[in-house]
């Protein structure tokens, strides 16, 4: 039975991709970051998602492939792209068909003009 979590900018599946299609598998993962597009995204922060996926993936090494244990791990990684918003790493996608600032309001630097 195939097994997900969904947030609102990471899903993740037992499955495998193959001919862009998932096919259920019983001890593999995959994930999805932003599948809407809301976010423009740098190379360095889809790294450190996929690290992050990774370290906590293997912290439940041993551990039944639940999905409670998937929606804990993509609670995880959503906290980690707010963060990547807060602090400027990552921005809103304001060409994307639905803005939806679902994780607070844009940042602005604020410039003051004399």
């Amino acid at each position: 039975m195939q097994l997900k979590s969904t947030t609102r900018h990471i899903r993740i599946y037992t499955a495998i991709l193959e001919d862009n299609e998932l096919v259920p598998s019983n001890d593999l993962l995959t994930i999805d970051i932003d599948p809407d597009n809301e976010l423009n995204w740098n190379d360095e922060s889809v790294k450190q998602v996929y690290a992050k996926f990774d370290q906590l993936v293997d912290a439940y090494e041993g551990e039944d492939l639940t999905e409670y244990n998937l929606r804990r791990i993509g609670s995880e990684l959503e906290h980690l792209v707010r963060s990547f918003l807060q602090k400027g790493q990552i921005s809103y996608n304001l060409n994307t068909r639905a803005v939806n600032y679902s994780m607070g309001l844009p940042r602005v630097d604020a410039k003051i003009h004399l």
